[in-house]
């Protein structure tokens, strides 16, 4: 069996990503003691009852101290605050890093805290599912999906290849790109389809011609795949909104333009620019499951992952 990688593993916060981190360090052995720090005396009770630490506190500057990964699994909206509790205690050549979805404001609200001989290297592993908390998490969340690094310029090798060595052993695939492409690549492909499912699900439920009843009686169509991503944790989602800003309101500016056109061709019957449409959008559909992101099923996976009743979706932020 192989050595852990790391001897003390600090996990700051215990939702869906840290509680599944802990479960597959655990299974994995990727590390010897797993710290768990919290602000919820609840949470961190119910992480205990679940066994996924070693130590347990309501104190994160508790919780870092001699461990040599620390990683920050909360809002990023919180992310700042946090490295100002962490940064007296973080140990001397520790590897700091996120589970963020919006990686500019990250950087910005963490790396002023960050001391000298930290090696802070900011990720985010794209996957999850609508739920949360520390009952949520699994340990195969992270199988066969993207783990996105975003090194600053004058990021240690060894450490990179340390942090890209632990979300290997995790199942993850890792890339690494700037923090600004990946802000206007999640603002594509996660943020964007979140906003606009909060919108549509809101939208229904506005409708006086429509009634409750009716919605969930007939949400077997397209309707109850926007109400799982719309049933994301509103915290996080606020936040991805309010940190990520620019770029979402670019891809909001980009889809508005194509939903105008779309409406041009509906209106006037150009049932030519409708097909063209509505094959290429298909041919998305087929290199995304090509790619293995996703599988080829009429219930879009949800029942095909035997091990687990929560099926890993490609992205929750």
């Amino acid at each position: 069996m192989a050595e852990p990688l790391f001897d003390r593993i600090a996990l700051i916060g215990i939702g869906l990503i840290g509680s599944s981190l802990a479960r597959v360090i655990r299974r994995e052995r990727l590390a010897r003691r797993i710290a768990i720090a919290t602000r919820s005396p609840e949470t961190l009770e119910r992480a205990r009852a679940l066994g996924l630490g070693d130590a347990y506190s309501l104190d994160a500057a508790e919780a870092v101290q001699d461990a040599d990964l620390v990683i920050v699994s909360v809002p990023v909206g919180a992310s700042g605050s946090v490295a100002e509790q962490i940064a007296g205690t973080l140990k001397p050549g520790a590897i700091l890093t996120d589970a963020g979805s919006t990686k500019g404001s990250v950087i910005r609200a963490m790396a002023p805290f960050v001391p000298e001989g930290v090696h802070f290297i900011p990720g985010h592993p794209i996957a999850g599912t609508e739920h949360s908390g520390p009952d949520a998490g699994f340990a195969e969340l992270f199988e066969q999906r993207w783990c996105i690094l975003t090194p600053l310029p004058d990021t240690d090798p060894q450490a990179l290849a340390r942090l890209t060595n632990f979300w290997e052993r995790c199942g993850s695939k890792v890339d690494i790109m700037d923090a600004e492409h990946h802000d206007m690549v999640l603002a594509i492909v996660s943020h964007l389809p979140h906003i606009i499912a909060y919108n549509i699900v809101g939208t229904a439920d506005d409708l006086e011609t429509v009634t409750k009843s009716e919605v969930i009686k007939y949400s077997a169509s397209g309707f109850r795949d926007f109400t799982r991503l719309a049933a994301s944790d509103p915290t996080m989602w606020r936040d991805v909104c309010l940190h990520n800003r620019e770029a979402i309101l670019e891809m909001l500016a980009r889809f508005s333009e194509d939903l105008s056109a779309l409406r041009r061709a509906i209106r006037w019957g150009d049932g030519e620019a409708l097909f063209a449409l509505f094959a290429r959008t298909r041919d998305i559909r087929r290199s995304i499951i090509e790619a293995g992101q996703e599988v080829d099923a009429p219930d879009f996976g949800r029942h095909v992952v035997a091990h687990h009743p929560q099926t890993p979706q490609p992205e929750e932020g």
